[in-house]
């Protein structure tokens, strides 16, 4: 599941940047976002709003950053947000073949 979620996001960042600044082979799971791809806020917030469009409400990009303190938001690797979706989506998918929606788990 991590290499599907690396790729799609990888996707992501090419469409957010422009593939002429970032060429998709470059990125893995320890590629930075501040120190190795240079993104800015309202980068971020793009990419949030693509990771809400292909996810869902439960991948919260900003909730998630808004956990961490500002070393480690300009630390947090590309691999942190595939273990993040990962995780989301994995207790999603648990929800639904168990018959409940994450909504009425609750």
């Amino acid at each position: 599941m991590a290499p599907d979620i690396l790729a799609e996001i990888t996707d992501m960042l090419v469409e957010i940047v422009g593939d002429e600044y970032l060429l998709a082979e470059e990125v893995t799971m320890k590629t930075t976002f501040n120190e190795d791809l240079a993104l800015e806020s309202i980068e971020f917030v793009a990419l949030a709003e693509l990771l809400h469009h292909r996810y869902g409400a439960e991948v919260d990009l900003m909730g998630f950053l808004a956990e961490k303190d500002m070393d480690a938001i300009l630390a947090m690797s590309v691999g942190e947000l595939v273990a993040h979706i990962g995780r989301i989506t994995h207790t999603s998918l648990a929800h639904v073949s168990a018959g409940t929606s994450p909504a009425s788990a609750g």
